[in-house]
């Protein structure tokens, strides 16, 4: 037994150097697949496109459970979700397309990807550092959303495939004066799938001069994989006595109101759309959410639906978690299998800190100096829920 582990252990290494040795190099002209293997679980890499003349490529991770998710290097995108529902079918529970040609449309919103360098809004494009102004690109009603315009959602990343689990690292490099922000500031994401059916996004970031950062991941999922057009149906808990109050722009007033007696409190699960036309355009709000003073990721949202008996729970060491309701699909986004995205089709949980919160001085600080470093832990944990 010791002489055939020791013989599995050099294939298994032989492997993974042979076939995946330069990790980062997305340019390698190979059709080989690169693969890890534990117990049971895998990651398994393939092409899976091309966008401005580069190759893009497609990390599937697996577990011993079954459960299976696909990420692509093109804004470290999650294309597919793989889950069971109560009678153990496998369905896909996130939005997207079939192929790179949808990533790349200028119609995506932002389906699956890491968006930053700061996600959500930032008031009029500006804002200022140690009373240093900055202008970045404006893209959203006289606003700039989600890093701008060309922001990591479209950004080439360097996937590693990490020995030990069903892991991927992704990392990026964004140049000081990118998008209008200071300072050369490294990125790194890494996603685990572990075999409890939770996936695990860990970010990191470090700048070489003070920059606002606020990186998180916008898949929209909806726990019917596709057999219910809407997301209405879905039962949603978030643990939040407070929300972000914002203006007719979605720009942050100050105010933190209270959910209670409102159509914003989630504290007892209640159906999305039992009181969604009462929200001017849907829900598209941060929650502040009850956090213990700990480092590890807490409970913050959890939904579940009824149809499938799918049930997801958002876990994050994050201060808020953006709640949108897909208010803003419409029908003309042709997605997977050809189906049409109606609105409210998905919903969007993006654990983070508070929209324009280098304009609000009361906000928890989103600005990261030269030696400190960024980070941010969101795990998502499917089950099945009678």
């Amino acid at each position: 037994m010791i002489i055939i582990s020791r013989l599995f252990f050099i294939v298994v290494v032989f492997s993974l150097t042979a076939c995946g040795g330069n990790h980062g190099n997305e340019n390698n002209n190979s059709t080989a697949d690169t693969m890890s293997t534990t117990n049971k679980s895998s990651v398994t890499q393939q092409k899976y496109g091309n966008a401005d003349g580069k190759e893009i490529m497609q990390y599937t991770l697996k577990n011993a459970a079954g459960m299976e998710v696909k990420i692509i290097n093109y804004g470290g995108t999650i294309t597919n979700i793989m889950v069971p529902d109560s009678g153990g079918n496998m369905g896909d529970v996130v939005l997207g397309f079939d192929s790179m040609e949808g990533y790349v449309k200028k119609e995506n919103p932002y389906f699956g990807c890491i968006t930053g360098r700061y996600a959500n809004r930032i008031a009029k494009g500006k804002f200022a550092i140690d009373g240093k102004p900055y202008q970045l690109p404006i893209n959203n009603n006289g606003n700039t959303l989600h890093g701008g315009i060309n922001g990591f959602n479209k950004k080439f990343w360097a996937g590693e495939i990490l020995p030990g689990d069903s892991s991927v690292k992704f990392s990026y490099s964004s140049k000081d004066g990118e998008e209008g922000f200071p300072g050369n500031c490294s990125v790194e994401v890494v996603y685990l799938l572990s075999n409890n059916n939770e996936l695990k996004i860990e970010y990191k970031a470090t700048s070489d001069k003070p920059t606002a950062v606020n990186i998180t991941n916008h898949s929209y999922f909806n726990l019917s994989a596709g057999k219910d057009s809407t997301i209405l149906g879905h039962e949603i808990f978030i643990n939040a006595d407070k929300y972000v109050g914002v203006n007719n722009d979605l720009i942050p007033t100050g105010e933190l109101p209270d959910v209670k007696g409102t159509s914003m409190d989630f504290t007892v699960p209640a159906k999305i759309g039992t009181d969604i036309e009462k929200v001017p355009g849907g829900y598209d709000h941060t929650y502040v959410l009850n956090k213990k003073k700990t480092a590890e990721p807490e409970l913050a949202v959890a939904v579940h639906d009824p149809n499938s008996g799918r049930y997801m729970e958002l876990f994050t060491t994050e201060p808020g978690v953006q709640f949108y309701s897909g208010n803003f699909l419409d029908g003309s986004l042709i997605g997977k299998k050809g189906m049409k995205y109606v609105k409210h089709g998905g919903l969007a949980l993006e654990a983070q800190h508070f929209p324009d919160s280098p304009n609000q001085p009361t906000f928890p600080n989103t600005i990261l100096r030269p030696g400190e470093t960024f980070n941010q832990t969101t795990v998502y944990k499917f089950s099945v829920k009678e």
